[in-house]
């Protein structure tokens, strides 16, 4: 606040005859300012929601899982998705082939919502979808909160021994982009157990001759 001091002496006194002017001197006081900033910074910091960090949950496997504890899948369950060059997506089902066996028909999709590899994830995931499905809605209706609906689609997943298990294979000319894209659209179907490995040399043989095409 600004005020003035009229304390000084001399001002307005007679000397020789003469009146002389009364001198004035002014000072800021900032005091009231810095609190109110004080105040407006608390207020900011109690009522501003920090955001928070958009990540993507990856469960990587544990280093001392013995072979008896391994689940093995058979033929029904595995999904190979391959990823190769100019963006170009291929899959197909059933177990990888051993060294020396013939190279797997493949299927060319795309990443297209509508009629790409998502929808033939989410038709092979349904049994799991189907189980997931309600208690989206508990949580959308707020009966469940985050972190109870989190646990329980982890339990559904964690119990899913019969259904498929996606092994994703990127081609050394294949994008980083569509390695993201692929992982997103393993969180949008709910794919409960998927792996990124590298490819069997019958399928790097099979992608090299479907890139030169």
């Amino acid at each position: 606040m600004a005020e003035i001091d009229t304390s000084s002496s001399g001002g307005g006194k007679k000397k020789g005859g003469k009146i002389r002017a009364k001198k004035m001197s002014t000072r800021v006081d900032f005091t009231p300012m810095v609190d109110l900033a004080f105040l407006l910074i608390t207020f900011f910091m109690l009522t501003t929601t920090l955001s928070k960090p958009q990540s993507m949950e990856l469960n990587m496997p544990e280093k001392d899982v013995t072979k008896e504890e391994q689940q093995k899948i058979n033929d029904e369950q595995a999904v190979t998705i391959m990823l190769a060059k100019d963006d170009k997506i291929y899959y197909y089902e059933g177990m990888p082939p051993k060294d020396g066996e013939a190279p797997p028909s493949i299927i060319e999709t795309s990443f297209d919502p509508n009629k790409g590899i998502r929808q033939y994830l989410l038709k092979r995931n349904a049994r799991v979808l189907n189980e997931i499905k309600p208690l989206r809605a508990k949580l959308q209706s707020g009966q469940i909160n985050e972190e109870q609906y989190r646990k329980a689609v982890a339990e559904i997943k964690k119990n899913d021994t019969k259904g498929i298990v996606v092994l994703i294979k990127p081609h050394k000319l294949s994008k980083y982009k569509n390695m993201v894209d692929i992982l997103d659209e393993m969180a949008i179907c709910d794919i409960p157990r998927y792996a990124i490995v590298d490819l069997a040399p019958a399928e790097q043989l099979i992608l090299d001759e479907y890139a030169k095409r």
